[in-house]
């Protein structure tokens, strides 16, 4: 058995893992994925890559983990995250990597290439509630207002995939949904949401997502050092 935390961004992520990823990568590749939001016990996570940081090394430090993973959001990631300032000039597909190949080489720097080999940070394009557009009839089911899928459709229409829409403080994924639904919760409707896309959807609508599930399933029969 594989056993792998998630640093999360907040408590909607660790709900969406807990709820919704870790069920399914256990089912599929016997990988146990727990997440743990950043920061202090009991506390909401945060965004502060001090903060992050510190808990991803303590995190490698420990020799049951087979591998430490993130699950944070490129909008409004601060500027003080590795790879984030040089990533906003960048073409949509390679802003993730950037960011992710940066934190891994920061850590790297700290904490060295042995503890850093089990090291798989992931940054959510551009953020969660992204996910959400894979199937544009969930969100409206789960909010009873079935008239609100034409809205969402044609959002989606938009963009290649749902990871390329985009992060401006007025159209960004969230932003969108909240304009449609004003009553939209996060930790409550979108982890509904999620559930009734299914990560199959998810992942066939999402490449990045894809990349980052699968790596975690190839996880699966390791053993942490």
């Amino acid at each position: 058995m594989s056993k792998v935390i998630a640093v999360v961004e907040g408590s909607t992520e660790q709900t969406f893992v807990r709820e919704v990823l870790a069920p399914w990568l256990w089912n599929g590749s016997q990988v146990e994925l727990v997440a743990s939001p950043a920061g202090k016990p009991g506390k909401n996570g945060g965004n502060s890559y001090a903060r992050v940081r510190r808990d991803i090394i303590n995190h490698l430090r420990n020799p049951h983990f087979t591998g430490v993973t993130t699950f944070f959001d490129f909008y409004g990631m601060p500027l003080s995250w590795p790879g984030r300032t040089d990533a906003r000039t960048k073409s949509h597909a390679s802003k993730p990597s950037i960011v992710e190949n940066a934190i891994r080489n920061d850590i790297t720097a700290d904490a060295g290439e042995d503890l850093t080999s089990r090291l798989y940070p992931y940054v959510q394009m551009y953020e969660f509630e992204a996910l959400l557009f894979s199937d544009t009839t969930a969100l409206p089911e789960v909010m009873r207002n079935a008239s609100s899928k034409q809205r969402l459709d044609a959002i989606r229409e938009d963009f290649g995939t749902p990871e390329e829409i985009n992060d401006s403080p007025n159209t960004a994924p969230s932003k969108r949904i909240e304009h449609i639904f004003p009553f939209f919760r996060k930790p409550l409707h979108g982890v509904l949401a999620a559930k009734r896309i299914t990560i199959e959807v998810m992942l066939g609508a999402c490449p990045h997502f894809e990349q980052w599930v699968a790596l975690l399933g190839s996880l699966g029969g390791q053993e942490g050092k």
